[in-house]
Order: C-alpha cells, then structure tokens, then sequence
C-alpha cells in the first residue's frame, strides 16, 4: 500500500463520479442529504472547479487520495484564512473498499504536512459526528487533539447533528 495524495484534476472528474456513485450509500450517513444531480459529472466537475478556483485563491486545498495510483477519496483543507488565524477546516472521505486499511490514517498524514510546510499554516481543525470512532481514531493518530463539542453543528444525512472539534497546532 502506497497511499499518496495530490492535487484534484479535472480529467479525474469521471473516477471521481464512479467511485462517488459506487459509495453513495456508505457514505450518506456522514454526509448532507444529496439529490440525483449531485451524482452526475456535471456536478462533480463544478465541484472540481469550484475547488480549484479555491486553490488559486489561496483558500482551499483539494486534493483525490490514491493507493497505488487507484483514486479512492477526496481530502481537502477549506476555508484557508490567513493573516494571524493562519487555520483551515479539514475535510476527507474513503472509498468503502479502503475503509480500515490506513487510507484514511496516511492521506491525513499527507495533507497535514501540505498543510503545515507547503502553506505554511498554524492550526488544522476537523469536525466529525459523535459516533464516528473510525474518523476519530484517524484523527487522533495524525496528533489532533480534541478540543470540543459543537451542538448541532452541520446538517448531515437530514438532521442537524453535533460534531466533536478536532485540532492540530503544526510543529
């Protein structure tokens, strides 16, 4: 297992909507509600461009994880803010298949040091719902701290649902 991450391309938009499509289930409890349109390449290559658009901006980060070259996520560090914040909010999902396997674990790895050493940023935060261990445990492996609770935080799988708050201060 090689897993790497960089950043998103547009020609990656059809594996990205395949491996989106194959995952809409196991991924649905984690995520917002989604209609049909979401899981069409049109919408995915907006979100491709909107995300690289952010990355010229010097706001967001978005990046596909790989396993020897297999594209099996997305990770992304959003709403970059500079100045003596110098923080963003990470945010990353795997493929089922990948799920359990230090995907997740490595990718986070990764994007922290992209994070930290390619721009230079102080402080990562990350949110997951109470009762995914699995995302916290990935967290909590990559030296996140946890920090808090924020009630009814994002509207995820159709309800407003609280997140447990997760940092990391760079070295």
């Amino acid at each position: 297992m090689t897993v790497t991450t960089r950043l998103v391309r547009h020609d990656d938009v059809p594996a990205i909507t395949e491996l989106t499509r194959a995952n809409r289930d196991f991924l649905a409890p984690w995520e917002p509600v989604r209609d049909e349109e979401y899981f069409t390449e049109a919408v995915q290559a907006t979100i491709v461009a909107t995300g690289l658009a952010a990355y010229e901006r010097g706001t967001g980060v978005p990046h596909v994880i790989l396993d020897d070259g297999e594209l099996l996520g997305r990770i992304n560090l959003n709403d970059i803010v500079r100045g003596p914040f110098l923080s963003c909010h990470l945010g990353y999902w795997v493929a089922q298949a990948a799920n359990g396997r230090g995907v997740a674990t490595a990718a986070v790895a990764a994007i922290a040091r992209v994070a930290f050493d390619e721009f230079g940023l102080h402080r990562i935060q990350a949110g997951t719902l109470r009762h995914n261990t699995g995302s916290q445990r990935v967290l909590e492996r990559n030296g996140f701290v946890r920090f808090g609770v924020a009630p009814e935080y994002l509207n995820i799988d159709g309800r407003w649902q609280d997140h447990v708050l997760f940092q990391r201060i760079a070295p």
